[in-house]
């Protein structure tokens, strides 16, 4: 539906070309695409950074954690900023933040340049990411025109992983890591550049930054991180590990105190009162913490192990997207049929099953039987429980806490994939130390001079020792991995209770999408 120039004359800070919303849709979707796949497209090339920047495989998992603690932690202050200072605005301010980062990062030479850009990323992408799906509402009218636009921001949503995974790999191995970050520069630049042409401006709305929340619970979570890195290198009595950990104890309790008294909380506590949202937190939490560890270290596996390129690394995680498209597909349809918890419980179930299957992995599984059946049967579980778990985080909230409801889920998704991949790089940092030590008598007996100048330059083990030993530490962590998903299982059998107002809730929020 076009809108006349009449009324965009009447209207400051409308797009200034209502006759396009076929590009007001691109922009957007293009910015939530830039977000989705930047987890992915970076994984693939972690390898190669890892070489080039000279990361240790612990320190390494800090590239994917600094971009979602930040992400994360600052989600909810970004869908408030784009409420009270406009959302264009405050969109157009995260994608120029985002794309400076990933101009920071491409040009890294030093770990610590690169975590600092991933971190600025992360919070270019927080603010950039909920005012996307909000601009939606301001710039298509109600009806079909914004249904269709949400199903396409939906596709991009879910399509995003699968683009970065190939995109990650043929960069990686085409050009260089580094342009794994380029290329958010020209696409960041254009969307910069079209979004005050094509998108509507919203209307301001008053309200309050919750600073300090935001603050304590995103320093907060980034101590407990670190603290479980640190312990992987380090031990469990370093000083700085308990300091870590002593820093996360009060920055967190802080952080409850300043949400019970706020008067407008990033993150209303009163969410947590109802079991079947505590128990959906508690099992989003739970699974992206087992699902952020298994990506970060079968890519490990595939490309330093298997010896894979990024090219076919990328291919190999293809049937993962597959398996979690149609498990999505599936529990959208019967949903408002059986119900969350069925979808839940197989889920969790099939997870658990995956992730217990990899930790039979080692340097003699091969692709199909060691890799590619428990991640099958991994993303299936996981797309069992992604509608799932949204549906059942609105159901039962008023309209106007709806968006505060889905928000903290993906604030929950994204810390809960950087605490668990922390929890899982403790156990593979002692696990392969240990290893490393059985190893080094068979390779100082065995190795020849080459490998052993190789050793004394990288500290490394080579092959076929090395592959022994970041296949151990990997097998071991994905226990703790099970586990998590075995947390979820039981939480999703004890906590989650469904009732009949619940299933028409349901019906009514799967059912447009489901037909």
């Amino acid at each position: 539906m076009t809108i006349s120039p009449l009324i965009e004359e009447q209207k400051p800070g409308a797009a200034r070309r209502e006759a396009h919303p076929g590009i007001a849709l691109t922009v957007i979707a293009a910015c939530q695409l830039m977000v989705v796949l930047d987890a992915t497209i970076v994984n693939i090339a972690l390898p190669h950074i890892q070489a080039a920047l000279k990361f240790s495989t612990t320190d390494l998992t800090w590239v994917v954690s600094a971009y979602t603690l930040t992400f994360g932690g600052l989600l909810l202050l970004g869908g408030r900023a784009g409420d009270i200072l406009g959302r264009r605005r405050v969109f157009m301010t995260g994608i120029l933040l985002f794309t400076f980062a990933s101009l920071l990062g491409g040009f890294a030479q030093e770990p610590w340049q690169l975590l600092a850009a991933r971190a600025l990323q992360g919070m270019g992408g927080a603010i950039a990411s909920p005012t996307s799906l909000a601009l939606i509402t301001t710039t298509f009218p109600e009806g079909p025109e914004r249904n269709r636009a949400f199903a396409v921001f939906a596709a991009v949503s879910a399509g995003g992983g699968a683009i970065g995974l190939l995109a990650g790999g043929m960069l990686t191995e085409w050009l260089d890591w580094r342009w794994v970050l380029f290329v958010n520069v020209p696409i960041g630049v254009a969307i910069a550049a079209l979004a005050p042409r094509y998108i509507n401006e919203s209307e301001r709305h008053p309200g309050r930054f919750d600073i300090a929340g935001a603050l304590t619970s995103t320093t907060g979570m980034a101590s407990l991180v670190y603290g479980f890195i640190r312990a992987s290198e380090n031990g469990w009595r370093d000083s700085v590990t308990i300091g870590s950990f002593g820093a996360a104890l009060v920055l967190l309790l802080a952080f409850a105190v300043i949400e019970s008294r706020a008067r407008e909380p990033i993150t209303p506590l009163r969410m947590f009162a109802d079991r079947n949202r505590s128990g959906t937190y508690v099992i989003m939490l739970s699974l992206a913490a087992a699902m952020f560890g298994m990506f970060f270290y079968i890519v490990l596996f595939v490309q330093n192990v298997l010896g894979y390129t990024p090219i076919s690394s990328g291919v190999a995680f293809l049937p993962v997207t597959v398996a979690i498209v149609i498990g999505a597909g599936l529990s959208q349809r019967f949903l408002p049929v059986l119900g969350p918890k069925p979808f839940m419980l197989v889920g969790a179930t099939l997870v658990a099953s995956g992730l217990g299957w990899l930790t039979l992995i080692s340097p003699g599984s091969s692709y199909v039987a060691g890799v590619l059946g428990p991640m099958l049967l991994f993303g299936f579980g996981m797309g069992l429980n992604f509608v799932t778990l949204t549906l059942t985080a609105v159901s039962g909230v008023a309209q106007h806490e709806a968006g505060a409801a889905s928000g903290l889920l993906n604030a929950t998704q994204q810390v809960g994939g950087s605490l668990g991949l922390s929890i899982l790089t403790t156990v593979f940092g002692t696990a392969s130390r240990d290893e490393a030590q059985k190893q080094l008598p068979e390779f100082l007996a065995n190795g020849t001079g080459e490998q052993r100048a190789q050793f004394a330059r990288t500290h490394l083990l080579p092959a076929p020792w090395g592959h022994e030993v970041l296949a151990h530490g990997i097998s071991t962590a994905f226990v703790p991995a099970a586990a998590m998903a075995a947390l979820a299982l039981v939480t999703a059998a004890v906590v989650i209770r469904v009732r009949k107002s619940d299933l028409e809730a349901l019906a009514g929020a799967a059912g447009p999408a489901g037909g």
